[in-house]
């Protein structure tokens, strides 16, 4: 696995000098400032709003420093025909595939460590620093992985901005998935109704790792919710990966 590392570091390097990396880490960081000084303004429970739009700006944020790398990362090889010498080494096309997702979580953990400390550093000053909610940010980062899998996944066949498109409706669309059962009860036709089941299983569950109302509100989670929320990620990164595998075991780059 030596070739998965070497790919890994590389791409960890060159995610770290982009330019929209920063730019996306800077309006996170100037949303969770304007965070505290909302707070200040509000009449009432004040680190509600603080915890609510700090986390929901972490979120998006990271989600968008994401898609934009994520595409980029298999796409940018092909371009610069890089790809041609690295396949010409002892690297396997699934090493080059994982070496890329690997650097990219790796990215995203930094970036994550990163925007939580200086959150937590906002919190401390409002004088709380929650450990609980160290269990979103797990959450979020699963949630960023997925993402990450599913950008490589359609990078891995088409066009940036295709990809780019893809992505995100898969984002959007799969906060909304459990809309897709209550749709399913009242539609009559069993096409459609297929049609939707098929929909809910093939999309991915995002909204399973959105806990932010429950840290925020300071409620209590269901029992083994982590643990199967964990293990449902785990099967659908897998799956998402393999076919992002098999789709480039399959390219043709002549």
């Amino acid at each position: 696995m030596r070739a998965v590392r070497a790919i890994a570091m590389l791409t960890f390097k060159e995610a770290i000098r982009s330019k929209i990396l920063y730019l996306f880490l800077v309006f996170a960081l100037t949303l969770m400032s304007f965070s505290w000084i909302l707070g200040e303004l509000t009449v009432g429970d004040e680190m509600k709003i603080v915890k609510d739009l700090g986390i929901s700006s972490i979120h998006f944020f990271g989600v968008l420093i994401t898609i934009f790398i994520g595409i980029n990362l298999v796409f940018r090889e092909m371009e610069k025909r890089t790809i041609y010498l690295v396949l010409s080494k002892p690297v396997r096309r699934y090493h080059f595939l994982l070496g890329k997702f690997l650097g990219l979580a790796f990215t995203l953990l930094l970036v994550l460590c990163g925007l939580v400390c200086i959150f937590y550093v906002i919190l401390a000053m409002k004088g709380e620093h929650p450990p609980r909610l160290l269990l979103s940010f797990y959450m979020i980062y699963l949630e960023w992985l997925m993402i990450a899998a599913i950008a490589i996944l359609f990078s891995s066949f088409s066009t940036p901005l295709l990809s780019t498109m893809l992505t995100l409706a898969c984002f959007f669309a799969g906060h909304l998935t459990e809309s897709l059962l209550l749709l399913k009860g009242r539609i009559a036709s069993e096409t459609a109704t297929a049609a939707l089941t098929v929909l809910f299983y093939a999309l991915p569950n995002l909204e399973m790792f959105n806990i932010r109302a429950q840290m925020v509100h300071n409620t209590p989670l269901p029992s083994f919710f982590i643990g199967e929320a964990t293990l449902y990620w785990a099967l659908y990164l897998s799956t998402v990966l393999l076919l992002s595998i098999q789709i480039f075991q399959k390219k043709d780059f002549v």
